[in-house]
């Protein structure tokens, strides 16, 4: 770019296109054209006409000129009994209803049976981010927050959908989800996903994700437990596209229900947007008919908040306040909320963790409809809004706002005993029933194996092959737990097992239902009964710590220890010898550098890593040049860089000092100075090198002649240092502090070089 003057751009905009957010684009608000996340063109205003018990006219439209989606709605959505009273009621009071914790959740869902489509996104529309975010918290069905992830690769690799299925279960998803990136290798990625969930422990569903009537076919072979991809739309011609109806879609719905599988239907923002079927209504309007056909169908709850059409939506002014809109109305109607968190939305990592933090803090049923457990190459949905890459990042999320985000940090030598487990008992089955047979080299690429770029095992070809088999041969997951049994897998098989017979009963087709402990909680026995307050989901003592669990975590000995490491190292480099009281110097080219505490006795490298005795030398050089000489006084009355480095220039036979902690913070100081007005400061310990303390003890040897020299500048590239070293700062600065003793003399010490 041009220096001149007359230069066209401000450098800043390169600096704002490198970004990753500017990869995102953004779209204008359009509403003829359906790109409108709250006020569409054709919205209709809130209206219902009911005579004689049903519906004559509803939002608008009379009765005679119901599309599908209308007759469906005014036929078994409203509740006749209960709609004169709830659409009589102000959509501002209503609003205000859903952030008042006086009002009962029941209370609004009781109302929520009255209201047309119309009515639900015209009342939600009135609330602002938080009111969404805190009336979501409210009347989220279950008290007990989940998650959701997703188990695929880019291979199929049956192998690695066991192994990355028992990390997932061990990570505590209460639910997951697999898909192929080869149709037909549905069968052996549903077999492959159903074995590694039961790994670890039982009652974590899966579903696999097929075309519908493969999917159906699946599950009744009992390889799942769940299915959430009845998917549902807001305008007709968008069910028409797909040969579907809301009749047809129920129909689904009650075939699943019937063989004892947990269903939910999905639907989002902007679907019928990216299908060319908008109606010029706007985005929330649309979701809201979805919801209410849904409540309909029975379906028990959903999977929204924009899903595949989160991207799109997002690009609108208020997207991702609709997402949040839409996910209310669906709780707000009483149903399970896998609430989106689906399709990452954005390229911006700082967009991301934004518009999970609602959800995070304020719980869902299932915070993501789809966390990829897996990274996000071998994400065959598309990457998710958090995936393998991100996961820490999220158990941190949880730690920092003491949220229950579902989730709980695996140990690395249990993960990698649950992968071989989960390799083992599937390589087993696979050939027990003449499926396949796994060798040695697959099963060791696989255990170790972050993704399938590092795997040595099956081909999508050698997958499409098992799949076929089991489907031809009729394979049902009885077949696959009488094999386990014979392998030796019986807590696999028992696991299995237990999840079969959860179907028979069908305790777990109750709303929101999820398997803890052996146990199916639900909005029935673990309802949501926020109300303030001290009331609603809390943290356990227990769960508190399992969140607080993460790898790496400082504390006082760990210092120490790693301390420890270089104390050797430095006892061949360096030799301190206390040699007595320090008094006040005469020789005016002194300076006296002034050490803390546990400088080269408890502490022996600085936050950058020098070795404090290649610190000391490099002082020593810079000082000698400058025609100086050094003394090394140790205090013991502080371990405050400002004081000791004014300690030190009073004794001093120049008036000037250097204080050093032993982090290696540092300052040069002169004896008339206020503490905290020094020369130079070198706070920055983390990025200081040797040159710099060279300098340093240049630039002080300067000051004590009358000179004044350029002053030393550390450059930082914007590094966050404080997250990276703040932990260790503290716990270092309060082994030096315990050191201190108030009124003790300062020592002379005398250091020897011992390596050239």
């Amino acid at each position: 770019m041009s220096q001149s003057y007359d230069a066209n751009r401000w450098k800043r905009f390169d600096d704002w296109d490198a970004r990753a957010l500017r990869l995102d684009k953004f779209a204008v608000e359009d509403p003829e054209n359906g790109f409108s996340a709250f006020r569409g063109a054709a919205d209709p205003k809130p209206g219902l006409g009911i005579k004689g018990g049903k519906v004559t006219s509803m939002d608008g439209v009379a009765a005679r000129d119901f599309d599908l989606i209308d007759a469906f709605i005014a036929t078994y959505h409203i509740d006749p009994d209960i709609a004169e009273e709830a659409m009589a009621i102000p959509s501002e009071q209503l609003a205000r209803m859903l952030v008042d914790m006086n009002v009962p959740r029941t209370e609004l869902t009781r109302l929520a049976r009255g209201l047309t489509p119309a009515k639900l996104a015209e009342t939600v529309a009135q609330l602002n981010a938080m009111e969404l975010s805190f009336a979501y918290s409210k009347m989220r069905a279950r008290q007990s927050p989940g998650n959701q992830a997703h188990v695929t690769n880019a291979k199929d690799d049956p192998l690695q959908l066991a192994a990355d299925a028992a990390i997932a279960v061990a990570l505590g998803f209460d639910e997951i989800e697999t898909t192929m990136r080869v149709a037909r290798n549905s069968w052996s990625n549903a077999l492959a996903c159903c074995v590694g969930s039961a790994v670890g422990r039982a009652g974590t569903l899966f579903q696999c994700s097929s075309e519908e009537a493969e999917e159906l076919e699946i599950g009744m072979a009992g390889f799942t437990s769940y299915a959430e991809t009845v998917s549902v739309y807001g305008t007709e011609s968008a069910f028409i596209d797909g040969d579907d109806t809301p009749w047809s879609k129920a129909w689904l719905a009650a075939a699943y229900a019937s063989r004892g599988i947990k269903m939910r239907c999905t639907s989002g923002a902007a679907a019928e947007l990216l299908m060319g079927f908008h109606e010029a209504k706007s985005l929330l309007y649309l979701e809201a008919r979805c919801l209410c056909l849904q409540r309909g169908m029975g379906s028990q709850g959903t999977q929204n908040g924009g899903i595949d059409g989160a991207p799109l939506a997002s690009s609108m002014p208020g997207g991702v306040r609709e997402l949040l809109a839409e996910n209310l109305v669906a709780v707000w109607l009483d149903l399970e909320c896998a609430s989106g968190n689906d399709a990452r939305h954005s390229e911006s990592d700082m967009r991301v963790a934004a518009k999970v933090l609602p959800y995070l803090i304020g719980g869902s049923d299932l915070i993501c409809s789809g966390f990829g457990s897996i990274l996000k190459y071998d994400n065959s949905f598309n990457p998710s809004s958090f995936n393998g890459e991100e996961l820490e990042e999220f158990l941190v999320l949880q730690r920092d706002f003491e949220a229950d985000g579902g989730l709980t940090a695996v140990e690395d030598a249990r993960a990698l005993d649950l992968r071989r487990r989960a390799i083992d008992a599937l390589s087993h089955v696979l050939k027990d029933l003449g499926l396949a047979e796994a060798t040695e080299v697959m099963k060791r690429s696989v255990a170790v194996a972050s993704g399938s770029n590092d795997t040595q095992s099956f081909t999508p070809r050698d997958v499409a092959l098992i799949s076929d088999k089991i489907h031809s041969q009729g394979i049902t997951v009885l077949d696959v737990i009488r094999s386990l049994h014979r392998g030796g897998f019986r807590d696999e098989a028992e696991n299995l097992l237990f999840l079969v017979k959860l179907r028979v009963s069908g305790d777990y087709l109750q709303t929101s239902a999820v398997v803890r402990d052996g146990r199916v909680i639900s909005a029935i026995n673990d309802p949501n009964e926020y109300t303030g307050p001290g009331t609603g989901h809390r943290l356990s003592e227990e769960r508190r710590a399992e969140l607080a669990a993460i790898r790496e975590v400082l504390d006082r000995e760990e210092v120490l220890r790693a301390e420890a490491t270089s104390e050797m190292g430095e006892a061949k480099a360096i030799r301190y010898q206390t040699m007595g009281p320090a008094t006040p110097g005469t020789d005016p080219q002194e300076i006296v550098v002034g050490v803390s505490p546990g400088f080269g006795s408890k502490i022996f490298r600085t936050l950058a890593g020098h070795p404090l005795s290649a610190v000391l030398r490099a002082l020593k050089a810079g000082i000698e040049r400058g025609g100086g000489t050094m003394r090394i006084v140790r205090f013991w009355h502080t371990a405050d860089t400002s004081f000791l480095g004014l300690s030190a220039a009073r004794l001093s036979g120049s008036g000037l000092g250097i204080g050093i902690q032993s982090k290696g913070t540092a300052v040069i100081h002169q004896k008339d100075r206020l503490p905290h007005n020094n020369l130079e400061l070198f706070s920055n310990a983390p990025i200081t090198t040797l040159d710099h303390y060279e300098a340093m003890g240049f630039n002080a040897t300067s000051y004590a002649q009358g000179v004044l020299p350029e002053p030393v500048v550390v450059p930082t590239r914007g590094e966050a240092l404080g997250a990276r070293f703040h932990p260790r700062v503290a716990l270092t600065y309060a082994i030096e502090t315990s050191m201190t003793e108030d009124g003790a003399a300062p020592e002379n010490l005398q250091i020897t070089f011992l390596e050239t």
